[in-house]
C-alpha cells in the first residue's frame, strides 16, 4: 500500500504516524520483534524525513500531498504455524527481494492477535536519495509470488488459486471477515480435545491455558477470548460445543470429524516445541508465552494426529521410519553430490577439448618454428592455453579425446538424473523434516530424554 503525506498534514506527521502504530510496544512484546535495515529502529521516522529532504535538495522533485513518502506491506499467517522470530524473519526476507537492499525498512511483528502478522515500512526513497521506488503494473502479484516461495521455504501456507480481489486475511481462511469470537472459541475447544484431556476439568484447565478465559461464577458455563468484552455461553456455541457435547467427545460417546479451513495449501505443519522458560529467561514477555503456550499445544496435538492417521503406529515404528527417511535423505544427498562432481568433470573437459582445438595450429607452427622465442612472445597466450589442455589431459590418463557431442549428451544425461534425483530429495527432506519434528514432540509426550533407546519392554508399557 502506497503512504502519501495527504491533505492536512505535513511530512513528518505522515511518517510518524504509520511508523508509531507499527512500533506499538503492546503488539510486538515490547519492541522485541521489531528489525531495521539501513536505519534505526526507534528513530526510524526522523530518518527516513531526512532521506526525503536529501532527495529533494539533490533533485529538485517534490509532488506535494501526492507525493508516495513509504510502502506499507502487512503479511499474515495462518494461526498457530509459525513463531514470532520466524514470522520477523521471512519478512525481512520479503522486503530484501522486493527492495534488493537499496532501500531502508523496518519489520514489525505483531503478536497481539490470533494470528500473528508483519508490518513492514519500505522508504520510498533509496539509500543514496537520487531516486525512489516507484509502484508497477502487476506488484501485487510480484510481490505475492515472492512471498509464496518464501513460505513455503519455510514449509507454511499459501493461499491456493489466488484470484484478484480486494480480498483479506479473512477471506483466505474461508470467511467474509476474520473468525468471530465464537469461532476462535470453537478452534480452541477443537485444539484442546486433539490432546485427549481425561475428564472435563482437565479440558477447562487446558483451555484456560490456551489463552480462553473460563467463566463459572453463574449457573451457565461461559468463555471469553482476547479481546472480547462480553463473555459466551458455551451452550450459545450449539452443536458440538454445548457443555454436554463437550463431555460426551471426551468420554469418546460423540465422534465429531474435524473441521477443516478452506483456501489454503497445506505444507508440512508439525514444528518443535518452543522452550517457554528459556525464553522468559531471556526476556520475553506475557504476551509471547500465552502464544508459545497455545503453540506447543496445537503442536503436539499436530503430533498425535499423525500417529493415528498413519495406523496407530508406535513410538518404535516411529523410530524406524525416521531413520528410513533419514537413510533415504542421505543416499540422495550422496547421489547429487556424485552427480555434480561427475557434471563438473564433464564441463571441464569440454573446456579444454574445445581449448584444445583452438590453439592446436598455433602450437603445431610454434613447434614447426623450431620453439622460436619471438614466435612465442607473439602468440604466448594460446600455447600457454594449450600446454595447460594437455596437462590436463595427461592427469587424467587420456589417450583420446572423446567427442564434445558425446560429452555434451553425457552432460545431458547427468543433468536429467539430478532433476530427478533432486525432487526425490526435496519430498524425501520435508518428510524427514517432520518425522523428526513428530519424534521430538512425542518423546517430549512420553517424558523420553533426547537420544535415549528405550528397552522394548518398558516401551511397550508406556504405549
Amino acid at each position: 500500500m502506497p503512504l502519501h503525506i495527504g491533505k492536512g498534514r505535513d511530512i513528518s506527521t505522515a511518517i510518524g504516524d504509520i511508523v508509531d502504530y507499527v512500533r506499538n510496544p503492546q503488539k510486538t512484546d515490547q519492541g522485541k520483534f521489531i528489525y531495521g535495515y539501513e536505519c534505526d529502529t526507534r528513530i526510524a521516522d526522523a530518518e527516513f524525513l531526512l532521506s526525503k529532504r536529501q532527495y529533494m535538495n539533490l533533485t529538485g522533485r517534490s509532488r506535494g500531498e501526492d507525493d508516495v513518502i513509504a510502502y506499507h506491506l502487512r503479511q499474515s499467517f495462518k494461526p498457530g504455524e509459525v513463531t514470532p522470530e520466524e514470522a520477523n524473519q521471512i519478512g525481512r526476507e520479503l522486503a530484501q527481494k522486493l527492495t534488493k537492499g537499496n532501500h531502508a525498512f523496518i519489520v514489525c511483528t505483531h503478536i497481539d492477535k490470533h494470528h500473528v502478522h508483519n508490518h513492514i515500512i519500505i522508504n520510498s526513497t533509496t539509500l543514496d536519495c537520487t531516486r525512489k521506488f516507484r509502484n508497477f503494473w502487476g506488484s501485487t502479484w510480484a510481490i505475492r509470488r515472492i512471498n509464496d516461495k518464501l513460505c513455503l521455504e519455510h514449509g507454511l501456507s499459501i493461499v491456493e488459486d489466488p484470484k484478484p480481489s480486494r480480498g483479506h486475511y479473512g477471506t483466505w481462511l474461508g470467511n467474509k471477515k476474520q473468525p468471530s469470537f465464537q469461532e476462535q472459541i470453537r478452534q480452541a475447544i477443537d485444539t484442546v480435545l486433539k490432546v485427549k484431556p481425561k475428564d472435563f476439568e482437565e479440558f477447562l484447565e487446558k483451555l484456560s491455558a490456551a489463552g480462553v478465559e473460563v467463566n463459572r461464577e453463574r449457573k451457565n458455563l461461559r468463555f471469553r477470548v482476547r479481546g472480547q468484552e462480553n463473555y459466551t455461553r458455551c451452550n450459545t456455541l450449539k452443536g458440538d460445543y454445548t457443555e454436554q457435547a463437550i463431555k460426551e467427545r471426551i468420554s469418546g460417546v460423540r465422534i465429531v470429524k474435524p473441521r477443516q479451513i478452506s483456501g489454503y495449501r497445506q505444507a508440512s505443519g508439525i514444528k518443535l516445541l518452543v522452550d517457554i522458560e528459556v525464553a522468559i529467561r531471556t526476556g520475553k514477555g506475557p504476551g509471547y508465552e500465552r502464544w508459545a503456550r497455545v503453540f506447543n499445544l496445537k503442536q503436539l496435538s499436530q503430533a498425535v494426529m499423525y500417529l493415528k492417521e498413519h495406523g496407530d503406529m508406535s513410538y518404535e515404528d516411529l523410530k524406524e521410519k525416521t531413520s528410513a527417511v533419514t537413510a533415504r535423505f542421505n543416499d540422495l544427498s550422496e547421489k547429487i553430490k556424485g552427480l555434480e562432481e561427475q557434471m563438473t568433470a564433464n564441463s571441464e573437459l569440454q573446456k579444454q577439448i574445445i581449448t584444445y582445438a583452438k590453439t592446436r595450429e598455433t602450437y603445431i607452427d610454434y613447434r614447426k618454428a623450431g620453439y622460436s622465442k619471438r614466435f612465442r612472445a607473439e602468440h604466448e597466450a594460446d600455447i600457454l592455453l594449450h600446454q595447460v589442455a594437455k596437462k590436463y589431459f595427461d592427469s587424467l590418463a587420456i589417450t583420446k579425446l572423446p567427442s564434445v557431442k558425446n560429452l555434451r549428451e553425457e552432460y545431458a544425461g547427468l543433468l536429467e538424473q539430478k532433476r530427478k534425483a533432486y525432487m526425490e530429495y526435496k519430498q524425501v527432506r520435508a518428510e524427514m523434516k517432520e518425522l523428526h519434528n513428530v519424534r521430538t514432540n512425542v518423546e517430549y509426550l512420553l517424558d523420553i530424554p533426547a537420544g535415549y533407546e528405550m528397552p522394548r519392554k518398558e516401551e511397550k508399557n508406556r504405549q
